[in-house]
């Protein structure tokens, strides 16, 4: 029986990160706070899409986390579960990279995520 009121929200990522989702090795997705996201929560679910393609990828969000900047989230989080690829720093500067500090200045959401089974 399926859930009627879980929500999908449609987000792009690019495709190393997406590789990282769709083979279940990237555990924790990092956003700026946007007030489009205000909304994510708990049971949703995020059909991420590798912008141009017709390449999607379903998870399940697990939950949601507040943080005030990228490093605190990275050290909440823990830098393997954001990208079991790269250093705590090599994140912090790929994740800057992707969003200026007018961004960051808006907060930083660390959404736990578990792979939809296809």
């Amino acid at each position: 029986m399926s859930n009627s009121t879980t929500r999908v929200h449609e987000l792009n990522l690019y495709r190393q990160y997406f590789e990282l989702v769709s083979s279940g090795q990237k555990t924790t997705e990092v956003r700026v706070k946007y007030p489009h996201l205000a909304d994510l929560a708990a049971g949703d679910t995020i059909r991420f899409r590798i912008k141009g393609t017709d390449e999607t990828c379903d998870v399940n969000v697990l939950r949601v986390t507040e943080y005030p900047d990228f490093e605190a989230l990275l050290d909440g989080e823990g830098p393997a579960n954001v990208n079991p690829t790269a250093t705590r720093d090599q994140q912090l500067t790929n994740i800057r990279t992707i969003y200026g500090p007018e961004k960051e200045a808006l907060g930083a959401l660390a959404v736990k995520i578990e792979l939809v089974a296809s």
